[in-house]
């Protein structure tokens, strides 16, 4: 139960889902905490669960897409606890849309969330780490793997945290931080993300056993089972991993 003790940590979009279960997983395992996100009830309620399990924690409103808001982030964390030993940019919203139906309009906002914000994430994390080494954890997605017709602006975001961690996990290793960036790629998880995707469709149970059986698991993921792999790259288990991708996704990008 220590196998991030005596680091700090902050989770973006950690208020709900695969960023709330990372940020529970990561205080359990002895880390300090900063809960990032825009979803200041939720995320105080994280913070609230993780104090009242005896771990410390702290929640700060941030708008990803924003680089102001992340100079606030950091310092506040450096403020509270003093370092920084792990950012995991989770942060990101779906949107579903082909290459005609998308509108420029929604291309930049899926992009300056999903993209803009691990970047910005990255390029500060990097400047709090580099003087003691830390681990950057990115989430992608299979959809950054692999393509759907259906999510062209969701498909260039996640691919692009792909292709820039493997960029900044060079820099940073060539540079001598000690610093190890990786993503993570999950399949289908039912958080209330992808719930929102299917949140028009009238017969919820039909549609997701639709996704289901995307899987050759045969199931969907929870947001734990993404969490224990960002934990891993967290710890200093993957001390020799950077710039590579993790995958959970149930078996389907195999196919």
């Amino acid at each position: 139960m220590a196998r991030v003790s005596g680091k700090v940590a902050i989770v973006t979009g950690a208020s709900l889902g695969i960023g709330k279960a990372t940020a529970l997983m990561l205080a359990r395992e002895g880390a300090k905490v900063a809960v990032a996100d825009l979803k200041q009830e939720e995320g105080q309620a994280v913070v609230a669960e993780i104090e009242a399990a005896g771990g410390e924690a702290l929640f700060i409103p941030l708008d990803v897409s924003r680089e102001e808001d992340w100079a606030r982030a950091i310092a506040a964390v450096l403020a509270r606890f003093g370092r920084l030993d792990i950012a995991v940019n989770n942060a990101g919203i779906a949107y579903a849309g082909t290459v005609e139906s998308t509108s420029l309009h929604d291309w930049h906002r899926v992009q300056s969330i999903n993209l803009d914000g691990v970047f910005l994430g990255t390029k500060a994390a990097i400047a709090a780490m580099k003087g003691h080494g830390g681990s950057i954890v990115n989430l992608s997605s299979i959809e950054g793997l692999i393509g759907d017709p259906t999510l062209a602006a969701y498909n260039a975001s996640k691919g692009g945290v792909r292709l820039f961690t493997k960029s900044a996990a060079l820099h940073c290793a060539q540079s001598g931080y000690r610093i190890r960036v990786n993503s993570v790629h999950p399949g289908y998880i039912w958080t209330p993300m992808v719930q929102g995707l299917t949140g028009e469709t009238p017969d919820q149970l039909a549609a997701r056993k639709r996704l289901e059986a995307l899987h050759p698991l045969g199931h969907l993921g929870e947001a734990d089972d993404i969490a224990f792999g960002i934990l891993y790259l967290a710890s200093d288990e993957s001390k020799f991993m950077t710039g590579s991708e993790l995958v959970i996704d149930g078996g389907y990008t195999a196919q």
